[in-house]
């Protein structure tokens, strides 16, 4: 039989047939029973039949580590960057302080969580705070349309506790397994190197749980004023454990104290102008002057199950829980009062996971989180080094011991003192390191369901982004609208047809707008209004003195 040693991508469909005979190539075109050129494989060739949902114990979860596809799929996304983050990558931070309130609401704090940083009011522990834009460069303007990363660092008793969030309470997609194409998306072209709105709402139109997060992003919401006047959200569901091991599910926010301001297109437009870093101005000028920012950090609590009367499933982070049914409860307020000293080694330099929780704190069954929960810790290894948590402005501030050695600049070994330096393992009847006495009983939440690969029950898409659009103010509507119809005018017919539709299943007012603006960009009369507002703009500080407040929501 023929070798065939010369077989590529470029062959057609069964040409050589579908057995793997002879020695092929690395560039291998054949194919299995049932492919066809556009199947989707791994890359070791295995097709792709569900790349939408985790594997999870029951559809709403927990996550197995068996996730083959998953895990190749993301550990890969976290190196393709070097060095610049992947998401995140333009930011600015600054170091503070968080004090306790030693209480949730108007309750013992100890009744939910035995985590310290929160047990004695005005506990002060320090903090780093670092904001960044999501999908653009590190030298990016900070006027783009995009959500705002805001993550906080706790230098706590018993360790770093890190708060991943964002700016917004919601979030694209549901289930991690997505997170590569998302970003994918909003990245720019990988032939013509542009971001277009033609390739984020080619994936928004064939996710529909994104709708929520279209209401927000393409309205005022989407280019917050400044950094110091955006809220944050911790966006994905936790859980607080209590000294018996009892649990609830938890989401966090980050009320700013100096009010929100959001921008319009139009006002972006003519910051960017003369100023594209003026986010990062903003923060370092008011800290240097002695205007601290503050933020109160209030949390949502409910009982940890299935809330069958709910129309939505609360660990689903496109979802907000309702604050009439779970109150926002403060905890604590955080002030930034220092700059940092130097960008690279501090600002971006400093490595966040969502897997770092401190005793008290704990993980829901959110599949989005327990996704991140991997790819971040993975993606610093790779970025910043093996060793990056020896870094001062990532090394907790409390003593630390491990039988870690090696790696890329090691730049110590983390002994204690008297240990054995022979032995790097436990247990050991040596002098070696041992474990810490329990802090408290073991949450242990117990499980019962099939392992399998399915969507939620209760996905319900559109009720909660039509509730934002009629919440909306009118002039956030019309922003809405207008940057919604600029985006997709240039986008491919099906892809707006999609995102009509879409739009009307939130609100038939919203869809008939989306409609006829487009319509009248293809008759060339689109964006003349946004056009004329844009020229009609001062210079940046008159568009930042008329940035609009907005209201907590």
């Amino acid at each position: 039989m023929k070798q065939e040693q010369d077989l590529t991508p470029r062959q057609q469909p069964g040409e050589h047939g579908t057995a793997v005979n002879g020695a092929g190539s690395s560039l291998d075109g054949r194919m299995a029973a049932g492919e066809d050129a556009n199947t989707l494989t791994t890359r070791q060739g295995h097709p792709v039949y569900d790349n939408q949902n985790l594997r999870t114990v029951g559809n709403r979860g927990p996550a197995t580590l068996e996730n083959y596809q998953f895990l190749e799929k993301i550990s890969h996304f976290d190196r393709e960057r070097v060095p610049e983050r992947v998401v995140h990558a333009r930011g600015a931070g600054a170091h503070g302080i968080f004090e306790a309130y030693g209480k949730v609401g108007d309750e013992p704090i100890a009744k939910y969580t035995r985590a310290k940083l929160f047990n004695t009011a005005g506990k002060e522990t320090p903090v780093f705070v670092r904001f960044s834009t999501v999908g653009h460069g590190g030298h990016s303007p900070e006027t783009l349309r995009d959500p705002r990363g805001f993550a906080v660092k706790f230098y706590t008793e018993d360790g770093n506790w890190d708060l991943v969030g964002n700016n917004l309470k919601v979030f694209f997609i549901r289930d991690a397994l997505k997170f590569p194409d998302l970003i994918h998306s909003q990245k720019p072209d990988p032939v013509h190197n542009r971001q277009t709105g033609e390739r984020i709402f080619d994936f928004i139109s064939n996710t529909p749980e994104a709708m929520h997060m279209v209401s927000f992003l393409f309205s005022p919401w989407g280019i917050p004023a400044n950094y110091r006047q955006m809220q944050g959200s911790g966006v994905n569901t936790y859980k607080w454990v209590n000294q018996e091991g009892v649990g609830v599910l938890v989401k966090y926010h980050w009320e700013p104290l100096q009010g929100i301001k959001n921008l319009t297109q139009a006002e972006a437009e003519a910051i960017q102008a003369k100023n594209f870093n003026h986010a990062t101005q903003d923060l370092f000028d008011n800290i240097k002057a002695g205007n601290f920012p503050q933020w109160e950090l209030r949390v949502q609590i409910m009982s940890d199950d299935e809330h069958p009367e709910l129309d939505f499933d609360p660990l689903d982070d496109t979802k907000i829980w309702p604050e009439d049914q779970f109150p926002h409860l403060p905890v604590g307020k955080m002030t930034l009062n220092r700059n940092p000293e130097n960008y690279f080694a501090e600002v971006e330099q400093v490595a966040f996971g969502t897997g770092v929780l401190v005793d008290g704190l704990d993980f829901s069954d959110d599949k989005m989180l327990q996704g991140r929960t991997f790819s971040y810790s993975d993606t610093q290894r790779y970025r910043v080094g093996t060793n990056y948590l020896q870094l001062p402005i990532n090394a907790p501030k409390k003593h630390v011991a491990t039988n870690q050695r090696d790696g890329q600049m090691a730049y110590h070994v983390d002994a204690a003192p008297g240990q054995n330096l022979h032995v790097n393992y436990e247990p050991s009847s040596l002098k070696g390191l041992r474990e810490s006495p329990r802090a408290g009983a073991d949450h242990m939440p117990a499980y019962q369901g099939r392992l399998v690969r399915q969507a939620i029950d209760r996905t319900n898409n559109f009720k909660q982004a039509g509730e934002r659009y009629r919440l909306h103010e009118d002039w956030e509507r019309n922003d809405l609208i207008s940057n919604m119809t600029g985006a997709l005018a240039d986008a491919a017919e099906v892809i707006q047809k999609k995102m009509i539709d879409l739009c009307t299943q939130c609100d038939a007012d919203w869809g008939r707008r989306l409609a006829e603006g487009l319509q009248n960009a293809r008759s060339g009369q689109a964006g003349a209004t946004q056009a004329n507002e844009s020229k009609a703009s001062a210079a940046v500080h008159e568009a930042e003195a008329i940035a609009h407040d907005a209201k907590p929501y």
